[in-house]
């Protein structure tokens, strides 16, 4: 199994090179050479399949230079009772992204057992021991860089945090995540977490991250990888929970599903489009937006116009409030027959601070052929769909949940089952369930006082170099 990059000019490369790498050396994001296919008779074994042994079927049809036997560890050391429970629900091994019904034919997929309470668990968990198994086994040592906006950072330094020959450096917005979320990563005090709030929203965060990334000379020196979406083994860790709620919600693989996720950076998302290529009946993805719906924009109009940093709104489901979608450009290479030359065009037109319309050429009538369509959630829509749902299905539910359930009720097609995927607990979002309900969601056991907690944090502005010189000079530390 090799890999090529979205802009079609770096070299193929394996899996646990690109593991390493974060974004190729032209700039694009790793995809495989080829989808592997999961046929009819594949889907039927894989229909009575717990967590761990759907992960390995997955996951060993997309590496080839892990060996099984170690694949298998890596996965039961990282799928455990243990990692995912905070008393909502008994976990086991078996039922780790367990599905509630909330009515005929509509789900909620609960994605949010994991350590920080958020569904970038499911794979910030693996990468963790991904990474430090590709590092003893390799004899290196790597420096993270990354950029959160609100639940990347805490999954990825909870899964970081005491790991051999690892150090993280996480750029967030200084005023742009919840108190909760700002407490999660700021009050760890391990030595190999650094934490740089950024004067500047997401996009400027994410920006830095690509730049850094992109100094090759600068990249080579200092070791950089990265955990944020562009990571491909992020994304094909979350395409296990794709396959384990279709399968809970089917009886037979004649049938089809419909699944709405948040989007902000096109991670969630794509990750079910992979799901798909790779031969799951997938209806439709409905891609939920806040009221920074640049991607909403682009699937009904065919226009991607990211927005510039003082246009991007601070909203009530802050981990989507982010213009320019890194993982969008792993749809748009499979939209353009996966044509690196005109990826790179695109994308030029982009990181210039343009935008690109596909209209024009008949591009954007192939959407539809992928199943993906697209609306838009507001602040008071989500707080009547959090009200709405725990009035009609005793549920509460965060405010990203809250969009995706809006939105995915707007595309539903009678008979189709629709999954909703939950991507934080209420907790997380206080302020606005207590704007919601009137009332307070409850904590898991141990994080009651959070916020309270020292911090250990570096605030700076959104300067690209001056941030490469901080990493310089702890990069060894």
């Amino acid at each position: 199994m090799k890999y090529i990059s979205t802009r079609g000019q770096a070299p193929k490369q394996s899996f646990l090179e690109i593991l390493l790498g974060g974004l190729a050396s032209d700039g694009g994001l790793y995809l495989p050479e080829t989808y592997p296919r999961f046929s009819g008779e594949d889907l039927m074994a894989m229909r009575g399949m717990d967590y761990r042994q759907l992960a390995f079927a997955i996951l060993s049809r997309l590496t080839d230079d892990i060996p099984a036997a170690d694949l298998q560890v890596l996965i039961d050391k990282t799928y455990t009772r243990a990692t995912y429970s905070h008393g909502r629900v008994d976990s086991d091994f078996s039922h780790i992204t367990p599905v509630r019904r909330l009515e005929a034919g509509l789900y909620l997929l609960e994605l949010s057992n994991g350590p920080t309470l958020a569904f970038k668990d499911m794979a910030m968990q693996l990468l963790g021991n991904l990474f430090e198994y590709a590092l003893e086994r390799a004899g290196q040592d790597i420096n993270i860089l990354g950029a959160t906006s609100g639940d990347t950072g805490s999954a990825a330094e909870y899964a970081m945090r005491g790991k051999h020959n690892v150090r993280v450096f996480m750029l967030s917005p200084e005023q742009g995540m919840t108190p909760f979320q700002q407490a999660q990563m700021y009050s760890l005090q391990d030595a190999n977490i650094f934490n740089i709030a950024v004067r500047g929203v997401f996009d400027d965060c994410q920006d830095i991250v690509k730049a850094a990334s992109n100094d090759l000379a600068f990249k080579q020196k200092y070791r950089l990888g990265a955990v944020n979406s562009i990571n491909w083994a992020r994304v094909a860790a979350q395409v296990i929970y794709y396959f384990k709620a279709y399968f809970a919600v089917t009886r037979d693989n004649g049938e089809k599903v419909s699944f709405s996720v948040p989007s902000g950076n096109f991670g969630n998302v794509c990750a079910g489009h992979i799901a798909r290529m790779m031969g799951l009946p997938i209806h439709q993805l409905i891609v939920a937006t806040n009221e920074n719906d640049v991607l909403d924009e682009f699937f009904r109009t065919g226009v991607y116009r990211p927005r510039r940093s003082v246009e991007t709104l601070h909203t009530s489901s802050p981990s989507m409030d982010i213009s320019k979608a890194s993982n969008f450009e792993r749809f748009i290479f499979d939209l353009t027959g996966r044509n690196g030359e005109r990826v790179a065009e695109l994308w030029r037109a982009v990181d210039q601070g343009g935008s690109f319309d596909l209209r024009h050429g008949g591009l954007f009538d192939q959407v539809s052929a992928f199943g993906l369509v697209s609306g838009k959630s507001t602040h008071a829509d989500r707080l009547a769909t959090i009200r709405a749902c725990w009035e009609r299905y005793a549920t509460l539910i965060d405010t990203h949940t809250a969009d995706g359930l809006k939105v995915g009720l707007e595309h539903r097609v009678p008979g189709i089952p629709l999954v909703c995927l939950e991507t934080a607990l209420p907790a997380k979002f206080e302020d606005s369930i207590v704007e919601a309900l009137g009332r307070r969601p409850e904590r898991p056991a141990g994080l009651e006082d959070l916020e309270a907690l020292p911090r250990r944090v570096e605030v700076m502005d959104a300067d690209v170099q001056a941030i490469k010189a901080y990493i310089a000079r702890h990069a060894n530390d």
